[in-house]
């Protein structure tokens, strides 16, 4: 039985997959099983943010293994604590809470939000803002927080007290503001909404009334953060720091990973018994986190990341088939003219090239390690498909 067969027939079918079976790779390049070579402009959804099999990260990885796999959260454990203070360090917050996913991280989130206002106000401020075509998970609270309703269907009933704004718009956002909000909850670029970015005076006011009602402005960055746009996190070219941040993906490298990072004036929120995790802040996850961070923080890393960035949207843009380039840093949506995305993604999986769609947009996450040689070589494959 091949590995498709055997996928087929004992996996729920959940995912819309390619018949694409992946066997190994090294950077954003890969190859599957008939030994045939890919470039990979989807790295896992954005989560192998080093690419295949990084040595620095491999060898970190590989050096917990064997040292201690796992402890519980009832005992602590060094790259845990490395990575905590690192992140909080880089990022400008007080403290995080580990999970294993985005989802994860925004259900602490939602948490953390709900009880901060309850412990400073009562019940009755329990309403939390998301935005129309948002995305912050597959849990129920998650999916509850999501502003689309093709998730919606089928797992009714959902948690209640969520409420949408229309993106870049100021006007629903303070006629959905009331004495029940308790938080605003964004995402800088829309990932599963298109990849498309807010708009820089929308977020601001954000903050603004955020600050003025005392609400905390919760900034989902599962996508964005960790490099993705050419920066630690988005919220950098907004100018903003939200009181509450999320991050996953990227950060393990390939791991599952979901962080929480909190600001001082709701880091102790949640105490003893409010909020767990069995796995979460696992000592291999840890330490293959701090080799991203490690690699990120190495001296014109994310410069290097914006200038790939630079170069892939100024090819996209002279396309004639590319209607508009969307989203920040290497985190690219294309929007098409007469293509549709799907044939466009089963092209390039034809000749030798992964990418991903995102509504009717194609969407690219290339590892933000992509050497200059790959990112052209994928660039090629991919404009000879728009252009063909």
């Amino acid at each position: 039985m091949s590995t498709i067969e055997q996928t087929n027939q004992y996996i729920m079918p959940t995912y819309g997959r390619s018949d694409l079976v992946i066997h190994d790779g090294s950077g954003a390049t890969c190859h599957d099983e008939a030994g045939r070579t890919y470039i990979d402009f989807g790295s896992g959804i954005g989560t192998t943010s080093l690419g295949y099999c990084n040595a620095a990260w491999a060898d970190a990885v590989c050096a917990q293994v064997r040292t201690v796999q796992h402890t519980s959260n009832l005992f602590y454990h060094a790259p845990q604590a490395q990575l905590a203070e690192r992140l909080c360090s880089m990022a400008g917050y007080a403290k995080l809470f580990f999970g294993n996913s985005g989802a994860e991280a925004n259900e602490c989130a939602i948490k953390l939000a709900r009880k901060y206002s309850f412990d400073k106000y009562g019940k009755g401020r329990s309403t939390i803002l998301t935005l129309v075509n948002s995305f912050h998970g597959r849990t129920i609270a998650t999916l509850s927080a999501t502003g689309q309703d093709v998730f919606h269907n089928y797992f009714f009933p959902f948690v209640e007290d969520f409420r949408f704004v229309r993106a870049n718009d100021i006007a629903d956002l303070h006629e959905k503001l009331d004495d029940t909000v308790c938080a605003v909850m964004i995402e800088y670029v829309q990932g599963e909404g298109g990849v498309m970015a807010l708009d820089k005076d929308f977020v601001q006011e954000i903050r603004r009334v955020c600050d003025e009602r005392d609400i905390l402005m919760i900034a989902d960055e599962v996508q964005t953060g960790i490099g993705r746009t050419g920066y630690l996190f988005a919220g950098e070219h907004f100018g903003i720091r939200a009181d509450v941040t999320t991050a996953a993906k990227g950060l393990g490298g390939g791991l599952p990973i979901g962080v929480c990072l909190a600001s001082e004036k709701c880091a102790d929120v949640l105490g003893k018994g409010a909020h767990g995790s069995t796995f979460g802040g696992n000592p291999v996850v840890c330490a293959g986190a701090l080799a991203v961070l490690d690699t990120l923080a190495a001296p014109g890393m994310l410069e290097s990341i914006r200038e790939k960035s630079r170069t892939l949207r100024e090819r996209l843009a002279a396309v004639d088939e590319v209607e508009a380039v969307s989203g920040l840093g290497l985190m690219v949506g294309i929007s098409l003219k007469t293509k549709k995305a799907p044939d466009v993604l089963k092209s390039c999986l034809d000749k030798g090239l992964l990418v991903l769609t995102a509504k009717d947009r194609v969407r690219l996450l290339p590892p933000l390690t992509i050497t200059p040689e790959e990112l052209q070589r994928g660039a090629d494959i991919l404009c000879n498909v728009l252009e063909g």
